[in-house]
Formats: structure tokens, sequence, C-alpha cells
């Protein structure tokens, strides 16, 4: 039986070490923002949030 080594990475949105999501740049989204993130509506609380998290994503790209 192999081994399989479970990579645990930094969300960049919510801040917590999950294994599965997507890799926007050289930002890591996890799976469960990735899904709030599309059901998100921009008349909703947590739009902002997301938009300002997204920024800084943004922002670390530029000094790549």
């Amino acid at each position: 039986m192999s081994e399989q080594t479970i990579t645990k990475k930094l969300c960049n949105v919510c801040n917590k070490e999950k294994t599965k999501g997507i890799k926007v740049y050289t930002a890591f989204i996890c799976s469960d923002c990735e899904q709030e993130m599309i059901q998100t509506e921009p008349g909703d609380e947590n739009y902002q949030y997301f938009v300002d998290r997204l920024k800084v994503i943004n922002q670390l790209t530029q000094f790549s």
C-alpha cells in the first residue's frame, strides 16, 4: 500500500490550512471559500469581504 502525502495550504481568504482548493496567480483559495464566493450575491454582507480579499491577491501578484 502506498502512502500519499496530503499537503495543506493556507487559504488567502479564510486564513485556514486546507487541502483542496484552487490556485489564483500565487494565491490559494480553498474549496469552501470558492463555493461561498460563487454563491454570494452583491447585496450579501460577505460580498465586500470577498472583494477585499481578492484585491489583496491582486496586490500580491504585482510584486511577485
